[in-house]
């Protein structure tokens, strides 16, 4: 059972509207095609997915924002031969010829630090991380799953939905984005474990009244900068955080989260090579029995207690005349300032050190950018120092919570983050 918005859907339901939609579209006990699903009704999208999970073919989720041109593209990128765009009328594509695979779940890359491409993973490689991930993490077995996530990224439908099912739970899917209607949603909820991103995480733990903790959350996709974590921290009996990425899924669960670069231990079904210590980080590598080692170009260590440590993304890090600059060092510094509500520091171009740091920063008053010289200048070391600082409004985030800062950077180099007046870009 699954409740959507309040409203319970049972077994009965789904496998009913599957077997529908399977005979309406030709699916058939294995079926080879390689379908992509856009759909904006959540019931609809998990209706198709179980129908195609069925039949053993492939299956494409996009997100259910996405512009018709735009899923259109996304399924081209990954080869599909049918587009199902909010509707049962598919749009048949013009498909490289493949030979016959088994039915695999399609993902789009984030795309953070290049162009994104599909990966692949087959229903068996699913059904490893759903059963090693319920096997391993047994804090949540007598909680109630809130899922305030896209489900169609692999955060909400495997880790959210398919974990929550294989232990026998009923997960509760929440559409809106609206912050105050997910908390009465978590006070109307038994022992709530939420499923969310860490901006939408660092906005409740604001809107909390002194006193009201939330019962559980998990924390993933991205890294909490020092601030935000420690609110969320003091406004949440449980933290949980898990690391992974596209190729492998989940990778590392914490079940006690004590610090923002703690990612967890690792899952059995996989292994991960890594640096030995804070001085001596390294690329953190995953490998599952028999499968090809994934480079993750993540930085990290493990430490004696086997937790796996977060330190950068490899492609974020900054190289200032020879010193490495790491952006969550520069950003929790800025993120400490009275005022200061984000930031994302990135890579630019400087013709003396190479590449020097740059700064994005929002705030709830206008900050001038040389009380961010100064305060930096107390905090940091001189080649971590900003050599060029914008307040913005907001700071550019994609669907998922996640930066990226190579899109940051680009979009700075065409002149986007134009100042106004007031010193806030427009």
């Amino acid at each position: 059972m699954i409740r959507i918005d309040g409203r319970l859907y049972d077994r009965t339901y789904f496998d009913d509207a599957s077997n529908r939609i399977a005979e309406q579209i030709g699916l058939h006990e294995n079926s080879t095609g390689r379908y992509a699903v856009c759909f904006g009704d959540t019931t609809g999208w998990l209706s198709f997915f179980f129908a195609i999970r069925k039949a053993g073919a492939s299956v494409l989720p996009i997100h259910p924002g996405t512009p018709y041109a735009a899923a259109r593209k996304l399924a081209l990128t990954a080869n599909c031969d049918r587009l199902f765009h909010n509707g049962m009328t598919a749009e048949v594509l013009d498909a490289r010829e493949e030979p016959p695979s088994p039915g695999r779940l399609l993902h789009m890359s984030s795309g953070t630090t290049g162009a994104a491409k599909c990966i692949a993973r087959s229903w068996e490689e699913i059904d490893r991380e759903v059963e090693s991930y319920v096997r391993t993490f047994r804090e949540p077995e007598g909680m109630t799953p809130v899922i305030a996530c896209p489900t169609t990224h692999s955060y909400g439908l495997i880790c959210g939905i398919l974990v929550a099912l294989k232990r026998g739970q009923v997960p509760v899917i929440v559409e809106t984005a609206n912050p105050k209607y997910l908390l009465k949603v978590l006070r109307e909820t038994d022992r709530p474990l939420l499923y969310s991103s860490p901006a939408i995480l660092h906005t409740l733990s604001r809107l909390l009244p002194e006193g009201e903790r939330l019962y559980a959350a998990m924390t993933s996709g991205t890294l909490l900068p020092d601030p935000w974590f420690t609110q969320i921290r003091a406004k949440s009996e449980h933290l949980f955080q898990q690391y992974g990425c596209s190729e492998s899924g989940c990778i590392a669960i914490n079940p006690d989260v004590r610090a923002a670069g703690d990612m967890g231990f690792v899952l059995p079904h996989l292994t991960a090579a890594t640096g030995t210590g804070a001085e001596d980080a390294g690329e953190i590598v995953v490998q599952s029995e028999g499968g090809a080692p994934i480079h993750t170009r993540d930085l990290g260590y493990r430490r004696e207690d086997g937790m796996l440590v977060f330190v950068s993304r490899m492609d974020d890090m900054i190289n200032v005349s020879g010193l490495n600059v790491y952006p969550k060092d520069v950003e929790d510094a800025v993120m400490a300032m009275p005022a200061v509500t984000d930031a994302v520091a990135f890579r630019k171009s400087d013709r003396f050190a190479g590449e020097r740091v740059a700064l994005l920063y929002s705030a709830s008053r206008p900050v001038p950018p040389q009380d961010i010289r100064e305060w930096c200048s107390r905090h940091l070391a001189s080649h971590q120092l900003p050599m060029e600082m914008i307040q913005v409004a907001e700071i550019p985030r994609q669907a998922n919570g996640k930066i990226s800062r190579r899109e940051v950077a680009a979009r700075h180099a065409a002149g986007e983050f134009n100042t106004t007046a007031a010193g806030v870009a427009s």
